[in-house]
């Protein structure tokens, strides 16, 4: 998306890194970076968390998260050992400020280098973390903090956590990261809207009927229960993940590709994003629970059996957005995401309204209006349903066809994971994939009213089986507009 800016040398400092996302994904993707040359030799990793570990039993830490995460052909042992070399370890308290001689110690010799100061921590340990990093002279003018969502739990607290980085860090220092928005399909929502005329000019209300936006994992919270009940799906997906690529599908053209350019055009979207009132609450959102069922071929449990007791928490939510532009006036967008559903997918379908006459006799005038589905996950690609003839004699026959792409098979390359591409723009300094402080608290302001909504609602979360696509009333929140979900998985992803 932006120009390609040479990587200079840096400390990648990650705190929590003891924790799940540091060895499932943060390690991972260095490795790979470092592996495909983008590491400049002198650059180290410095590894940070309150475990009392021996640096090399660290390291074996993260030669066992490479082999568990990394695809066996993408592994190097040679390469493994060189990238390990360069991973310290650092036991220190985040809060208190007890231990943080070490990191002194590795930092301060080289005060001109790019650092990045990683917090893969609870959301309420950014402040004390900043603060010690202040403390302690370790904040310089070349510094990025990278903040992992939830930033917040509600609009109040993401104030109260920007408040407190921003004491220290300037906002131009600050990078907020989704990783869905480091996803190359994601990015590829630019490049198909403003690189190709024949769809932007047909991107919208005349044209488009509705869009349709579904995330859904086929997994239960597993380890992450005690985060997610205080969270739920519409605080984990839809306030960040979801509404992000709402702002892509429907931002104006920007001037260009500056990175404030884009983010105002975002924050734009989510200005105009009509609020949902108390009274609109059973209109337009539906939340669920899954209960026992069957997934991917296993009998699996309820949440509440999960969690061991009872819980309002949602793990599902379908909710109806509506944006208040010229361009999309009378455009519904419908948002889904869910644990323990069907498959894992992420797609975003953009139906087009119907011809407003066929010329065709019967049966061929039974036509199906296009659909654009554009597929984040698995076998990231783009799909273009158009009417076509039936091939052969016998009168005018019509039917459905499909252009394909498939990104794998058209350009024959390893599409790198989200975090690879954003660590790396957080050392170049580019914040186009990053959330503004602005954005973050305007997705919270609509999201709120919502949650608000719900905590007084009598009815808790409507139960659905795991392995199915969610309550029934999500299935009536669509209909009752006269559409249909988009549920073709199977035939798109042959």
């Amino acid at each position: 998306m932006a120009q390609i800016i040479p990587v200079k040398v840096f400390d990648a400092v990650v705190f929590g890194a003891t924790g799940d996302l540091t060895l499932r994904k943060l390690m991972p993707s260095l490795y790979s970076r470092f592996r495909d040359g983008q590491m400049p030799p002198e650059s180290r990793i410095i590894a940070a968390a309150r475990s009392d570990v021996a640096e090399e039993d660290y390291r074996k830490r993260v030669v066992e998260g490479l082999h568990d995460h990394i695809p066996a052909n993408e592994i190097d042992d040679a390469l493994v050992a060189k990238f390990c070399a360069r991973v310290n370890y650092r036991a220190l308290d985040g809060v208190s400020g007890e231990g943080w001689e070490g990191l002194v110690q590795l930092l301060s010799p080289e005060p001109e280098r790019i650092r990045v100061f990683y917090l893969a921590t609870a959301p309420d340990l950014y402040g004390p973390i900043c603060r010690n990093l202040c403390a302690n002279a370790l904040v310089t003018p070349a510094s990025r903090v990278v903040l992992e969502k939830p930033i917040g739990h509600d609009l109040a607290s993401a104030r109260a956590i920007n408040d407190e980085v921003g004491q220290i860090f300037e906002e131009s220092q600050i990078y907020r990261i989704d990783h869905f928005l480091g996803k190359e399909t994601v990015q590829n929502l630019m490049a198909l809207r403003f690189a190709n005329a024949i769809f932007e000019r047909l991107w919208n209300a005349d044209v488009i009927d509705h869009v349709q936006i579904t995330v859904a994992e086929t997994v239960g919270v597993e380890g992450r229960a005690g985060y997610y009940d205080k969270a739920g799906a519409l605080r984990d997906m839809v306030q960040n993940h979801l509404l992000q690529l709402l702002c892509l599908l429907a931002m104006e053209p920007p001037v260009s590709l500056d990175p404030d350019a884009v983010r105002d055009e975002k924050l734009k979207v989510l200005r105009g994003l009509h609020p949902i009132s108390a009274g609109e609450i059973a209109t337009r959102t539906v939340r669920g629970q899954y209960a026992h069922g069957v997934t991917e071929g296993k009998p699996v449990p309820g949440y509440a059996a999960e969690l061991g007791r009872p819980s309002r928490t949602e793990t599902f939510v379908a909710l109806k957005a509506e944006i208040h532009a010229w361009r999309w006036a009378g455009v519904p967008f419908y948002l889904r995401t869910g644990k323990r559903l069907p498959q894992k997918i992420s797609e975003v379908v953009v139906q087009f309204r119907a011809v407003p006459l066929s010329i065709f006799p019967p049966p061929a005038s039974e036509l199906e209006p296009n659909k654009l589905v554009i597929r984040l996950q698995p076998n990231e690609g783009m799909l273009l349903k158009l009417m076509t003839k039936d091939p052969g004699p016998g009168g005018l026959r019509l039917r459905p066809a499909r252009l394909d792409i498939s990104f794998q098979e058209a350009f024959n390359t390893r599409y790198p994971e989200a975090y690879e591409r954003l660590l790396m723009d957080a050392v170049r300094g580019n914040p186009t994939l990053f959330m503004r402080r602005d954005e973050v608290e305007a997705a919270w302001r609509w999201v709120e009213p919502i949650i608000e909504a719900w905590a007084n609602a009598p009815e808790a979360p409507r139960p659905y089986a795991a392995g199915s696509w969610g309550p029934t009333a999500a299935i009536a929140l669509i209909e009752r507009d006269g559409r249909t979900w988009h549920e073709d998985w199977d035939g798109e992803n042959e």
